[in-house]
């Protein structure tokens, strides 16, 4: 009887402890460098902008530590947040970028190992638009003067984009249904290398992130932009489809922020929903994020939330129709 009371009170006393060191444990949290996987490539809009939201994250009134940024490209970011979704860390340590609509459509469309079920998304960054794009000695100056070529050359029309069912696919899908021409897609590991292949002549046309194509504004002509309004900040001379006489909307429109895996400790979430919306705020941020032409929207953790769960039912109707 003795033996099995003091068992009892032994293993009491180790689960308070238990309890306790897991507490102390949270309450340091972070006590190192925290990653982030970007599943596109480097130098491409997503990764360009997570690595200008995180840069403040080691001050103290942030996260006290520094985000590290991992790339994982392929498959128009299947091969990161299936990576992610199924291999990282539950503690709070190991982050992803998230895109949207790309991840949702992509749950929708494939076998992935990914959804809005088992993430768990933390703030969002910013929302950049879809544009159309052709090189800069490109012979077609509107959306309308490609519509005509391709009408009289089906097929011929290559456009670029950052894989399947990401923002820069949807995009394509809504232009060639409203413009009902027979277009091209050839999808790439990212938006830098589908923006490389419009500016070098490898296809004729692109669809990719406003804040990628402003920056290589120079050697592009940006056609049209799938938003409901023009980009009076970044963009204000390039019409939206709509003002060009096609109904592409802003379904294409690319939210990206930070997610943690779904069994995360509810304080380390509660630590970093209350940190990073604050970060991306940040004066510096928002200065370099203006520099590049990348358009910001702070997003909390229930809006985010929210957001997650109307594009699921959004998307869903959407891609029946396209």
């Amino acid at each position: 009887m003795k033996q099995k009371l003091f068992m009892a009170l032994s293993a009491g006393i180790l689960s308070v402890l238990s309890m306790v060191w897991s507490s102390a444990v949270l309450a340091e949290y972070p006590d190192r460098p925290v990653s982030l996987t970007v599943a596109y490539s480097p130098g491409g809009a997503t990764d360009f902008q997570a690595r200008i939201v995180t840069m403040v994250a080691a001050k103290d009134e942030y996260l006290g530590q520094p985000i590290v940024i991992l790339n994982r490209p392929g498959a128009g970011g299947r091969v990161g947040w299936n990576h992610f979704a199924s291999k990282a860390k539950k503690n709070g340590y190991e982050m992803a970028a998230y895109n949207v609509p790309h991840f949702i459509a992509q749950s929708i469309k494939f076998k992935t190992k990914y959804n809005i079920d088992n993430l768990e998304p933390i703030a969002n960054w910013g929302a950049d638009p879809a544009v159309f794009v052709v090189a800069k000695d490109s012979p077609f100056n509107s959306v309308k003067d490609l519509v005509a070529y391709a009408k009289k050359n089906p097929g011929a029309v290559t456009v670029s984009g950052a894989g399947l069912f990401v923002g820069h696919h949807i995009a394509f899908l809504q232009i060639q249904k409203e413009t009902n021409v027979k277009l091209t897609y050839v999808p790439h590991k990212g938006g830098a290398p589908a923006l490389k292949s419009v500016i070098g002549g490898q296809v004729k046309a692109g669809v990719n992130n406003l804040s990628d194509a402003y920056r290589s504004r120079d050697n592009l002509k940006i056609l049209g932009i799938a938003d409901n309004q023009r980009n009076k900040k970044f963009l204000p001379d390039v019409p939206t489809f709509k003002e060009q006489g096609f109904a592409v909307d802003d379904s294409s429109v690319n939210f990206r922020g930070v997610m943690v895996r779904k069994g995360t400790p509810p304080k380390v979430i509660a630590r970093l929903a209350s940190a990073v919306p604050k970060m991306f705020g940040n004066k510096r941020v928002t200065k370099q994020m203006n520099n590049g032409g990348s358009p910001i929207r702070i997003l909390n953790r229930d809006q985010v939330k929210d957001m997650w769960k109307k594009r699921q039912v959004f998307l869903t109707e959407l891609l029946k129709g396209l």
